[in-house]
């Protein structure tokens, strides 16, 4: 259920959607890791609703949680991805992890 998006235009539709898009793409991020590591963790929208309650704070717990599964599909069972997710998204580079999240997504495609 991997689906192969383009980075760029995720980028570029994100901002001249300001933001729209984004929310989009969380959503379908979440969906695609969560099938690809066969978790049964929050969907993505359910993720969203999460993140929009507590004001941001659970996307940094989103962001966590991403990292470990991006780890577990790629087999680094001592993997560090979900602490670097966080260490960008805390310097306002949420679009980074994104980016790194669709990239491994892309491999799978």
């Amino acid at each position: 259920m991997a689906t192969n998006r383009n980075i760029a235009l995720c980028i570029i539709f994100s901002l001249l959607t300001c933001g729209i898009y984004g929310l989009y793409w969380f959503v379908k991020l979440t969906d695609e890791l969560n099938y690809n590591a066969q978790t049964k963790t929050a969907g993505g929208g359910t993720a969203l609703v999460y993140t929009i309650i507590t004001f941001g704070i659970y996307g940094f717990y989103w962001f966590y949680m991403q990292g470990k599964k991006v780890d577990e599909i790629n087999g680094n069972t001592n993997g560090s991805t979900g602490m670097v997710y966080i260490i960008l998204a805390i310097f306002g580079l949420g679009i980074i992890p994104y980016c790194l999240m669709q990239n491994e997504i892309n491999k799978i495609a």
